[in-house]
């Protein structure tokens, strides 16, 4: 009989936790009374004692009388069949608490913890006509919020719905929603966190879900409401460090660090939070001759180039394109609709012709300044082009009220005909009269241009562009440098001239300081070192990897290098796709500070998956949209390669501090001892046989002769003794090692 007792009581458990929870018994947590005491066809359905559904923990209750009979038994289920009967019932829990949650209007969910590797369980929904009864003994226990997890999690939810005047919900309930919440959070989206905490505790119920958005954005955004018990949201170590980049990106500070304490060298390092993102440099032995205008004399027109060589007073002459050359230049008169590409250039321009022309491009290497007729006097809001009827706006102006607003601002200046314009981009949010001073001032400069033109003899310099202060603050100043650091009272002094030119809510946004320091400026605020990376090939990736950066006379090569990249903790396919987005953004960073330009090919780790490499595409157009210079990309190909065309702003910036190697002549390296022994050998044998010569003396760097003396002295002797010739080694310690005089004598 004892058994038959036990099985009872068992049987009741599992009738009693897998009953429906629309039974108000279940709802207020007492066990379901006998079977002889319900009515026929409402035995409960049987639900498995699993450890998710409360188990034998699940509830107390009365055990029942022990000489109560037991009821009679439904046949057995299978469990595959209960299992299916459990996920209907969990499904049917998750929707009636989505419909829940719609009706309070619970649109916008919080972070839960990311760390737990199901949804935490919630407190089950009670229904409004039960509001107002007594509160149940058997669900007293301590609760966490929704934000909080498995474990302790009733008596903070019974107390808080208390004090609401909501009626808790039930040990069962919140165990049995803990299984709902595991099969289902991840189908049903919800979202857990200080909002949702307070309503799972006030007695509405939400599934707890992973959230992509960090649980610190939204904890700040989400106010609690009204009347509703406040729950602070956790926030899991990986939502923290996902929110890590936006609150650095929200945080950005920029400086600008200008060094021109010593006159021979002026550089200037745009700093982000510590970090250089721009460098520019001028030294006094190579200053740039881009942006002067010169008047020039044409020295040759070749005809097979489409283009004409100017003398404007340089080492080199200009080179001067046929495209670039003004119709008003032509020896004969042309239809103004007619291309310069159905023309020939020495039937249109003719030697000794004199001509205003500006440089577009520096001297680099054996090739002379690249020139064009066009001119342009650039302003801190206008672009100013004599002999030019076009108009246009800035394309990085987008926004179109703006530019009607622009446009009509200009159109309401006086202009002469005959002179262009370009509105630039700093030109937003300017005012009509900081416009008005800025035209007036490029007006004045191209009537003194004139001028200058008319009475002074070609080759002649009739306008040099502004220092690097000056054409920095003039290109690249925004009001999100907030703070100049200037070495030097004068500079101090010029930053701050420039600034009263901007109208006031601009100028007041940027502090100039002067840096009285011990240290030099660029030391104290650590960006010494970032510099002097900056000229070394290879550049180090915080995971380990780096990049290999070559420049050559045709393109620029990138090379992208795992290292130390790959880990025993980490799947290789991630490593590599770590490497190349880390890869993707200090490429666009060296770029702009090295100002490489030309055609660039980049050679990114072979990646397998198309979802990584889409990836790391976009990745690379992000990080350049910060570079003023035009740049177009392609796709990454089958081989890993992505080309990048960028716009050449100005020579590279190492050759204005660095010179070719006099050693190795710009190779990288030199030839061993052994090699130019061997090598002089055979000329010195060549020569007697070709020049007949009797004397043979040879100066040859110390170490090359002292090989000679050491270890070819045989070989020496059988020379003389075959062509009769005497052979003098004398050694030099002042030669280079690519240096060699040997000369063959008739005596």
């Amino acid at each position: 009989m004892s058994d038959e007792r036990t099985n009872s009581v068992l049987e009741r458990v599992s009738q009693w936790l897998g009953r429906k929870k629309d039974t108000n018994p279940e709802e207020n947590g007492n066990m379901p009374e006998d079977q002889d005491n319900k009515p026929s066809g409402t035995a409960p359905e049987e639900q498995p004692n699993t450890a998710a559904s409360g188990g034998a923990n699940a509830g107390g209750g009365d055990g029942g009388d022990k000489d109560e009979q037991p009821a009679a038994k439904k046949p057995a289920k299978s469990p595959a069949a209960r299992r299916r009967e459990q996920r209907a019932r969990a499904k049917e829990r998750a929707a009636r608490a989505k419909a829940l949650a719609a009706e309070n209007g619970d649109t916008e969910a919080d972070t839960g913890p990311v760390d737990a590797p199901v949804a935490a369980p919630v407190a089950a929904p009670v229904a409004a006509d039960d509001a107002a009864a007594p509160e149940d003994k058997t669900t007293a226990g301590p609760a966490k919020t929704a934000a909080g997890g498995r474990g302790k999690s009733r008596t903070t939810a019974a107390k808080t719905a208390t004090k609401t005047g909501t009626k808790p919900a039930t040990k069962t309930g919140d165990k049995s929603g803990a299984k709902a919440g595991t099969k289902t959070g991840a189908k049903t989206g919800a979202k857990t966190g200080a909002k949702s905490g307070a309503k799972a505790a006030a007695g509405k119920t939400t599934v707890a879900a992973q959230d992509t958005q960090p649980a610190t954005e939204k904890a700040e955004s989400a106010a609690p409401a009204k009347g509703r018990a406040k729950s602070p949201a956790r926030t899991s170590p990986r939502a923290a460090t996902k929110s890590t980049p936006k609150a650095t990106a929200a945080g950005a500070n920029y400086k600008l660090l200008i060094n021109t304490d010593e006159p021979e060298e002026c550089r200037l390092a745009l700093v982000e939070n510590g970090k250089v993102e721009g460098f520019y440099i001028e030294s006094a032995g190579g200053a740039q001759s881009k942006g002067n205008i010169y008047k020039g004399r044409i020295t040759s027109v070749e005809a097979n180039l489409q283009a004409a060589f100017v003398d404007i007073g340089l080492p080199k002459n200009g080179f001067l394109s046929f495209s670039e050359i003004h119709p008003e230049y032509y020896e004969q008169e042309v239809d103004p609709d007619t291309s310069w590409k159905s023309l020939k250039i020495q039937d249109m321009i003719k030697k000794g012709r004199e001509v205003l022309v500006e440089v577009v491009k520096d001297a680099t290497g054996n090739k002379g300044p690249s020139l064009t007729t066009y001119l342009s006097l650039p302003g801190r809001c206008l672009v100013l082009m004599p002999g030019s009827d076009s108009a246009g706006i800035s394309r990085k102006i987008d926004d179109e009220a703006e530019r009607r607003k622009l446009r009509e601002m200009v159109e309401g200046l006086n202009i002469p005909e005959g002179i262009g314009y370009i509105i630039r981009t700093a030109s937003q949010e300017i005012t009509k009269t900081a416009l008005t001073q800025d035209l007036r001032f490029l007006l004045n400069l191209w009537n003194e241009i004139k001028k200058n033109g008319q009475s002074m003899p070609a080759p002649a310099l009739l306008y040099k562009e502004q220092d690097i202060i000056a054409r920095f603050l003039r290109d690249h100043y925004t009001t999100d440098i907030k703070e100049v650091l200037v070495d030097n009272e004068e500079a101090a002094e010029q930053v701050r001239n420039f600034l009263q030119l901007l109208p006031a809510a601009q100028r007041k946004k940027t502090a100039v300081k002067l840096h009285q320091g011990s240290q030099p400026i660029f030391h104290q605020y650590h960006v010494e070192k970032q510099i002097e990376q900056m000229f070394q090939p290879t550049v180090p990736l915080p995971s380990g990897g780096s990049i290999v950066i070559n420049p050559t006379e045709a393109l620029v090569a990138v090379d992208v290098n795992s290292g130390r990249t790959a880990s025993k903790d980490r799947d290789f396919e991630e490593s590599i796709f770590i490497a190349n987005m880390e890869a993707a953004e200090e490429l666009a960073r060296q770029l702009r500070m090295r100002d490489l330009g030309g055609l660039i090919v980049v050679d990114f780790i072979d990646m397998r998956s198309a979802a990584h490499t889409r990836e790391v595409e976009k990745k690379v157009r992000e990080c350049m949209k910060k570079d003023k210079a035009k740049v177009d990309f392609s796709r990454i190909s089958k081989f890993g390669l992505m080309q990048i065309s960028r716009q050449k702003m100005a020579a590279p910036i190492q050759t204005s501090s660095y010179k070719t190697c006099p050693h190795c002549e710009g190779r990288g390296l030199i030839r061993s001892v052994e090699n130019l022994v061997l090598s002089h050998l055979r000329r010195i044998q060549t020569g007697l046989h070709q020049h007949k010569a009797n004397k043979v003396v040879c100066r040859l760097p110390l170490e090359v002769a002292q090989y000679i003396f050491n270890k070819k002295r045989e070989e020496l002797l059988e020379l003389e003794k075959d062509y009769q010739a005497e052979i003098i080694i004398e050694a030099d310690p002042l030669m280079l090692p690519v240096d060699t005089n040997i000369e063959f004598l008739k005596e």
